[in-house]
């Protein structure tokens, strides 16, 4: 799993580092200088604390509904405790309970300092955060931790200061005038002389501390705030994911182009298959009907065969074959000694083949038809065969 890597960076520069596995305590020495390249490779996160004494921790109460509301009311509740302009400074929040936000300042020439060292060590920060908020407060107490020369003090969780630690007593002795009066748990951290304090101070000091920085990054937990926040803000975690998310888009959009791109073909192939089989259906047409006016052929296919086949099959028209066998069935059924031997509809004639006795039945035949409003018909054919006469009507519709 990748490591946590804890930085500090000193007022004047230094820096000193310490890897902690997941889910480990950090523990060991910290080592000076700018972290190896491996090293911060294997970082799933880089953590960095910053001088205390450039940053300042204070507490506003403020009525706004919403954080965006409170981040632009943050800079006009503390403006009293700042030292330089508004616009001069950064200012970083987090929640401190009810209407309480707390508060750090900063002046952005000196994050840009920070960002800008980093930067030249090849450190990139996911979080920047002041000293003084990973110095542990338990209920009801106050904390400080003597790191070398130093003395990070903090009071409540929101109001810090830093000193020498010779100077230490006297500021104890006015906070104490001031009327705070918790009691105090002094680290010492190795290295660092535990400043002499009065009996009076109740102070109870822990010695136990092997390092500064492995002491602040195992009392950090999660970071109260983030100083690189707003303008400040680290982006280079978001810019990995960003690119994954590209180079999906991008392989999105190239399945979508191919699907476009196969549908495409699967038209033109389709179209293609459509123009084989209209020319199909055009031949197969016209080596049927081979008498297609012109007017049936600049029509399409489909239509005309289907006029055709209505036309033969006699449709609703009283000219069609079933037309025509249907007005003349009464006379074939009531005629005997006549056998119909075929019939053929072409160019909307009906021609019946018909066996009869002899050429005076069917010429019988043909005049009851004949008598049929709308119908004319006419024997185109005799033939005598076997003691009968096999002959052939034509019939066609005329106007009444």
């Amino acid at each position: 799993m990748p490591d946590r890597l804890y930085l500090r960076l000193a007022a004047d520069g230094r820096l000193e580092w310490l890897p902690v596995a997941e889910g480990q305590r950090a523990s060991g020495a910290a080592r000076a200088g700018e972290p190896p390249a491996p090293v911060l490779e294997r970082a799933g996160s880089i953590i960095v604390f910053v001088p205390a004494e450039d940053v300042l921790l204070t507490e506003a109460r403020i009525g706004a509904r919403n954080r965006a509301q409170r981040l632009q009311a943050i800079p006009f509740a503390v403006e009293d405790n700042l030292l330089g302009a508004v616009e001069d400074q950064h200012f970083a929040a987090a929640e401190a309970g009810g209407d309480a936000v707390g508060v750090a300042v900063v002046a952005k020439a000196r994050l840009r300092e920070w960002i800008a060292r980093l930067a030249a060590a090849g450190v990139r920060a996911d979080v920047l955060v002041p000293e003084s908020l990973a110095v542990p407060l338990a209920e009801g107490r106050a904390a400080a931790l003597v790191d070398g020369s130093r003395v990070i003090a903090r009071f409540t969780p929101w109001s810090a200061f830093t000193c020498a630690g010779d100077a230490f007593a006297a500021w104890l002795a006015q906070a104490r005038a001031a009327g705070i009066e918790q009691p105090l748990d002094l680290h010492v951290a190795s290295g660092g002389t535990p400043p002499r304090l009065t009996s009076e101070a109740r102070v109870a000091v822990h010695a136990e501390v092997a390092d500064g920085l492995a002491f602040l990054a195992s009392h950090l937990g999660a970071a109260p705030l983030n100083l690189l926040d707003g303008e400040f803000a680290s982006r280079h975690r978001e810019a990995g994911s960003t690119r994954w998310w590209r180079r999906a888009a991008v392989m999105a959009a190239a399945v979508i182009v191919l699907a476009v791109l196969g549908r495409g073909l699967e038209v033109i192939r389709l179209a293609r298959d459509l123009e084989h089989t209209e020319a199909q259906t055009t031949a197969s047409l016209e080596r049927a009907f081979p008498d297609l006016s012109a007017v049936e052929r600049d029509r399409a296919p489909e239509a005309v065969m289907r006029a055709r086949l209505e036309r033969l099959r006699g449709g609703n028209e009283a000219t069609g074959a079933l037309g025509l066998l249907g007005r003349i069935a009464p006379i074939l059924g009531t005629t005997t000694r006549v056998q119909l031997r075929g019939l053929e509809y072409r160019a909307e004639n009906l021609e019946l083949s018909l066996r009869a006795p002899d050429v005076q039945t069917l010429d019988n035949i043909r005049e009851q038809i004949a008598a049929i409003p709308g119908l004319a018909s006419e024997l185109t054919a005799t033939n005598p065969v076997d003691n009968a006469t096999d002959g052939r009507i034509r019939i066609r519709s005329v106007a009444p």
